[in-house]
Formats: C-alpha cells, sequence, structure tokens
C-alpha cells in the first residue's frame, strides 16, 4: 500500500512538472490525516528532522574542484560566473521532483522548493553533484529565500579577504543559519 501511494505521488509529482502545471501551494501536511501522513514519512528515504537544514545523509554537499583558495580570482568572484556553472532546469526539475519524494514532503508541488545547493556556486559548490542539491522548501520560518543574503555575504567575505574559502564552505555546509555567527561576521 505504502509502495503504491509513493508510486502516485511520484507519478503525480512528475506528471504535473512535466505538464508545467506544478504552480501554487498545497501545504498538504496541514489537512492529511495522520495516518496519510505517517505512511509518507515511513517511505521517505531523507529526514525532514533537520528543516530549516537538508539531511546530512542525504545532501553532504559537495564542492567544485575547479574552486579553489587559489582560483576565486578567476572564478567565483567574476561577475556573473556562476551563470557559466548553473545548471540548466532541464537538469533540476526532474531531481527536484525526486528528491521531494524521497523526503517525503507532503506538499508536492515543485513551485513551493527551490531545488538549492547547500554549498552555493557562489563559494564553488558542485553544480551538478546530487549531494549538494535538495528540495529546499519556499515556506516556513526560515524559507530558501533566506539563505540567499547568507550565500552573498559569504561571498563577499571570501572575495574580500576576510574569511578563507574552506571556511566560509564549511561553515554554510554545516549550518546555514549559523555559518555567518561562526565566522565572525
Amino acid at each position: 500500500m505504502m509502495l503504491r501511494h509513493r508510486l502516485t505521488v511520484v507519478a503525480s509529482a512528475t506528471a504535473l512538472a512535466a505538464a508545467g502545471l506544478a504552480a501554487g501551494t498545497a501545504h498538504a501536511a496541514a489537512t492529511a490525516p495522520a495516518a496519510h501522513a505517517k505512511s509518507r514519512t515511513l517511505a521517505a528515504s531523507c529526514s525532514q528532522a533537520y528543516l530549516p537544514l537538508p539531511d546530512p545523509n542525504c545532501t553532504p554537499g559537495a564542492y567544485n574542484p575547479d574552486v579553489t583558495q587559489d582560483t576565486i580570482g578567476q572564478t567565483i568572484c567574476v561577475s556573473g560566473w556562476t551563470s557559466t556553472v548553473r545548471p540548466p532546469t532541464s537538469y533540476t526539475n526532474p531531481l527536484k521532483v525526486r528528491q521531494i519524494a524521497q523526503y517525503g514532503y507532503e506538499d508536492t508541488s515543485t513551485a513551493d522548493y527551490e531545488e538549492d545547493h547547500l554549498v552555493p556556486l557562489e563559494l564553488g559548490g558542485a553544480p551538478r553533484d546530487p549531494a549538494n542539491l535538495w528540495p529546499e522548501p519556499r515556506y516556513g520560518d526560515q524559507p530558501a529565500q533566506s539563505k540567499d543574503s547568507v550565500e552573498s555575504k559569504l561571498k563577499r567575505a571570501v572575495c574580500g579577504g576576510q574569511v578563507s574559502l574552506d571556511d566560509a564552505r564549511s561553515a554554510i555546509a554545516s549550518d546555514w543559519t549559523t555559518a555567518l555567527s561562526s565566522l565572525g561576521l
């Protein structure tokens, strides 16, 4: 029963994404029966218990080998560089659909999640490695948009010589909500 339910959820999310209909919000967790929510959680292979962070077992983070402390002047510190490595939505959207199912999110609307790089491209995160990508909710106490300002501040600190690239990457991969304070920024 659980497998059939999970396959139905994945198939529905895939069909909606393919049809371009996955828009709007559907926060079903608030209205789902407890038994339904429990079966959904048991089918998930990644835990939501870490939110607003990803499950570290599913998304430990990964680095782009072309970005090092020695190459930041030719990579991340060059305006517009991230657009040269950002994966297309034709890659990230199907991954997002699979990962929404893996996390067991009640809300399967792809529009309600940002397929986010745990170690951001701005700090030389691996662009296409699934170990560095996860469906970060756009809702909640610390939605996806909250992480964007942390990423920008860390990039400025690295490019300005205030923080090393390795320290910034480590801090954001460990806990983006405390990354700035742990580095004294």
